[in-house]
C-alpha cells in the first residue's frame, strides 16, 4: 500500500475515527487504524467492538492495499505536521508502515489486517433520512440527562422509538436519569413507522455528534433489534445497541399539576447560578419560593452561609417552596431556546413539568429535592 494526501485531509479523517478507539486496550489491534488504499481513495476504520466509524477521504493512491497502525500516535503524529504539508504513508505489508512529510520520517509498527474486527455487516431492515440539524437538535436537547450510573446501564443513553401523539407519528427521544427526564419530539420520517424502540448508548452519541456537528446533509440512519448504523458525507457509524428494557417513561410525567410558573429564562438561570454559588457542592440545593407572581430563590450553606434573590414572574398559583438541584435546573434552562420557560408544579414533593413556551416538541420533567 502507499499514497500521498494532503496534511489537513487526513487530519480530519483520522480525528473522525480515533476517538473511538481507547486509550487502555487489552486486545492490540482494537489500539489500531485500519486504512485501505483504492482507486483514488482511502478508508480509515477504527472500532471498540461496540462502535464502528468509518471515514473516507481523497488520496493519491500509487499502491492499492490495507494495513493497521497505532490509531493515537498516527494521530499525534499528523497533528504535529506543519499545515500544508503533504504526507506519504507506505506499507511493505511485513509489518511496518513508513510515514513521510517534507523531511520528517516516521517507522510505525503494524497489525495484521485480517485480525481487525468487522462491524459493519448484518441486516439492518428499518431505514430512514433525518436531517442533520434535527439529529443535532434531538440529540443536544436530551443528553444531558443520560444517566451516568453503570449498574442501571439500561439508562446509559437515549430512547429512540416511534410514537402516536394524538393521531400524529412522530419520532421521540427520551433520556432519564430517574432526577430529571428530557422528551423530544419531531415528524416520524418515512420508512421508520415500523422501527423498533431502540437505545443508542452515551459514547454513540457523543461520537455522533461530534461527527455531524458541521453537516449540513441528510443522515440515513438504519437499524435492526441489536445494531444502528447513521450514513453521512462519506463517514459510516455502527453501534451496537443497549440490550435492556427501557423504563415507561409516562408514568413519571405527571398529569394534574395545576401551579403554572413562567418566567424569562435567561434571567431565572443567571439568578439560579448567582444564588447556587454558595450552596454546599455536594447537593448544589436551591430553595424556590413562590407567591402571587414573585418568586424567592435562596441557598444555605452551614460553611459559607446563605443568599437569595427575588424575581418578579408570572405566577397564580397559591404559595409553595420547593426545592432543586441547582445544576439540573440549569441543565434544562440552557435547552430552553425561546425567551420563556413554564414550570408546572403540584407541589413540594411531586415531579415538576418545565416547557420552552416557544418550542411544544420538547418536555422536561424534573423531580424535587429537600431543602
Amino acid at each position: 500500500m502507499k499514497f500521498t494526501i494532503e496534511r489537513a485531509s487526513l487530519l480530519k479523517t483520522l480525528s473522525h475515527v480515533q476517538s473511538v478507539v481507547e486509550r487502555r486496550n487489552t486486545i492490540p489491534i482494537l489500539s489500531n487504524v485500519k486504512i485501505e488504499a483504492t482507486g483514488s481513495k482511502i478508508s480509515l476504520n477504527a472500532t471498540d467492538m461496540d462502535l464502528d466509524v468509518v471515514d473516507t477521504a481523497d488520496a493519491n493512491v500509487s499502491e492499492p492495499g490495507s494495513a493497521t497502525a497505532p490509531a493515537h500516535t498516527l494521530y499525534d503524529i499528523v497533528r504535529k505536521l506543519p499545515d500544508g504539508a503533504e504526507v506519504e504513508l507506505a506499507s511493505d505489508g511485513a509489518g511496518k508502515m513508513v510515514l513521510k512529510s517534507g523531511r520528517s520520517k516516521f517507522q510505525l509498527s503494524t497489525l495484521p489486517t485480517d485480525e481487525f474486527p468487522v462491524m459493519s455487516g448484518g441486516d439492518l431492515p428499518h431505514t430512514f433520512k433525518l436531517d442533520a440539524g434535527d439529529l443535532r437538535s434531538l440529540i443536544e436537547r436530551t443528553r444531558f440527562a443520560i444517566s451516568t450510573e453503570e449498574t442501571r446501564y439500561y439508562l446509559n443513553g437515549i430512547y429512540l422509538h416511534a410514537a402516536d401523539v394524538g393521531g400524529t407519528a412522530t419520532l421521540r427521544a427520551v433520556a432519564t436519569d430517574g432526577h430529571r427526564l428530557a422528551r423530544v419530539e419531531g415528524p416520524l420520517p418515512k420508512g421508520a413507522e415500523g422501527m423498533p424502540g431502540v437505545i443508542v448508548s452515551r459514547k454513540t452519541v457523543g461520537e455522533l455528534h461530534k461527527l455531524i456537528e458541521n453537516s449540513g446533509d441528510d443522515v440515513t440512519i438504519s437499524l435492526s433489534d441489536a445494531k444502528i448504523q447513521f450514513a453521512f458525507d462519506g463517514t459510516v457509524l455502527t453501534s451496537k445497541l443497549i440490550d435492556g428494557t427501557f423504563p415507561d417513561y409516562e408514568r413519571v410525567i405527571p398529569e394534574g399539576n395545576d401551579k403554572e410558573l413562567s418566567l424569562d429564562c435567561k434571567t431565572f438561570a443567571e439568578a439560579v447560578d448567582r444564588v447556587s454559588a454558595i450552596s454546599s457542592e455536594k447537593s448544589r440545593a436551591v430553595k424556590l419560593k413562590l407567591d402571587k407572581n414573585l418568586l424567592e430563590l435562596s441557598a444555605h450553606s452551614p460553611e459559607h452561609g446563605s443568599a437569595s434573590e427575588e424575581l418578579e414572574v408570572a405566577y397564580g398559583g397559591g404559595a409553595l417552596e420547593i426545592g432543586f438541584n441547582a445544576a439540573y435546573l440549569l441543565d434544562v434552562a440552557r435547552q430552553v431556546e425561546g425567551g420563556t420557560m413554564s414550570m408546572v408544579m403540584a407541589d413540594a414533593a411531586s415531579p415538576t413539568v418545565i416547557r420552552d413556551t416557544s418550542d411544544e416538541t420538547a418536555l422536561y420533567v424534573l423531580m424535587p429535592m429537600r431543602v
